[in-house]
């Protein structure tokens, strides 16, 4: 049996770790972190990614841990409505749709690790250093100088990946958007239908607002632990570290011309129980990910802007290929190369797409019709049709036609492509 090495523990590798686990590997996972926490915010897991989730065996699991989204709603940044859509099962996807803390939903995969694996699966302390590679196996070298021998490496060690730099050691190594991401949370009572997930904002104005549950009666006392992300441009890049927490006196009065009748989103920023700030980056696509008995996966392969929910998503459809190749290929080196050639290009488009905002474009597209003022009828600013056109196309791009999608791959003019994120980009930076 092929002796695989995962380096990261994150979602995305321990994701692998179980997806090769049920083809028969016994995979093992090194992590330079010397404990594991629960950290980050939330996270909107698709329904394809749910799929993934339920073959793993762990839906139940899952949805004890997270909440069904039921509504994706967009606002401009008056709160007029512009655009409702369905999610999940609710618009007939074979599958939930689920809002999750990062945290939460790792700890849940490592649980399940350790338990088909065995705790000495996942090795902490383990600082990836380095690798060399013959015809027979890779030597992997730690921060510490000890080495371990192994078949083949899946990279899975995050947009800062070392795998990656060694394999690319002249990329780009991120694109910085221009656009900061304050990320906090907020514990208050369920808002609209306990399940939708918010789009607010003047994207050129005042920037972006998402707003989502994560955890339902966070406190014992009914109320939600509710995720959210502004978005504001024109700033220095600023620390890609995760962990910069900040007060609330930049973003807490930025939305007030929003108004709407069920969520007051100064007073839930005023509120929060934590707010870090983030550069808003990605990393240049990839013309290669596979060198022979190495290949990376997830964020190490692939990072993306996090709009439109795919990032994490990503990386769980990446590891059922990858044990899928496995499994079913005798050669190690045409498996990691089959797995590429099923996903590379395909998710790359989508790092393109996000670029351009994903699906947050609908907003900028009716604030430039619109000139930034109210409204009457958002028919008179932009057809349905144009709506839907919209939508549908990125759904597609995501790997998940819509389920009333009914057109054989006729389509209106692409919105999410190469050009529109230029033109984008050009935008924030004279803002």
């Amino acid at each position: 049996m092929l002796d695989i090495a995962i380096i990261g523990a994150g979602p995305g590798g321990l994701a692998t770790a179980l997806r090769l686990e049920q083809k028969g590997f016994r995979p093992t996972i090194y992590e330079a972190a010397p404990e594991l926490k629960p950290l980050g915010v939330g996270i909107d897991i698709k329904v394809y990614g749910v799929k993934e989730v339920t073959e793993m065996g762990l839906l139940e699991e899952f949805r004890a841990i997270s909440v069904e989204a039921k509504d994706s709603t967009f606002f401009t940044g008056h709160g007029q409505q512009i655009f409702t859509e369905r999610c999940g099962k609710h618009i007939g996807y074979e599958h939930e749709q689920r809002f999750v803390h990062r945290g939460t939903f790792q700890f849940m995969l490592l649980d399940a690790v350790k338990a088909r694996l065995g705790a000495d699966a996942v090795q902490l302390g383990r600082k990836f250093e380095r690798f060399e590679q013959d015809a027979d196996g890779v030597t992997i070298t730690f921060a510490d100088g000890s080495t371990v021998r192994h078949d083949v490496m899946i990279g899975v060690d995050g947009i800062h990946s070392r795998v990656k730099r060694q394999l690319h050691p002249d990329a780009s190594r991120t694109h910085y958007s221009g656009i900061a991401m304050y990320r906090g949370v907020t514990v208050m009572p369920p808002y609209a239908n306990g399940g939708t997930i918010l789009h607010i904002g003047d994207p050129i104005r005042q920037g972006s607002l998402i707003v989502y549950p994560i955890a339902n009666n966070e406190d014992g006392n009914g109320n939600q632990l509710i995720n959210w992300v502004c978005e504001q441009s024109g700033k220095p890049k600023g620390a890609e570290d995760w962990s910069v927490q900040v007060g609330p006196e930049d973003i807490q009065d930025v939305f007030t011309d929003v108004k709407l009748d069920f969520l007051d989103v100064n007073e839930m920023i005023r509120n929060a129980r934590e707010i870090y700030v983030y550069p808003l980056i990605d990393s240049d696509p990839l013309d290669r990910w596979s060198f022979d008995r190495v290949t990376l996966l997830g964020d190490a392969a692939h990072a993306m802007y996090p709009r439109g929910g795919n990032g994490v998503c990503q990386a769980l459809v990446d590891a059922r290929v990858v044990a899928e190749k496995l499994a079913t290929m005798d050669d190690p080196v045409e498996a990691f190369q089959a797995y590429e050639a099923e996903r590379r290009d395909f998710v790359n488009r989508l790092v393109i797409a996000n670029r351009g905002e994903g699906p947050e474009v609908i907003r900028r597209l009716v604030e430039e019709a619109s000139g930034g003022k109210p409204f009457d009828n958002i028919d008179d600013v932009i057809s349905r049709q144009e709506v839907e056109d919209l939508f549908m196309e990125y759904h597609v791009k995501a790997g998940m036609k819509r389920p009333d999608d009914v057109r054989d791959g006729q389509r209106a003019k692409e919105v999410f492509t190469e050009a529109t994120s230029r033109r984008v980009a050009a935008a924030e930076d004279i803002r």
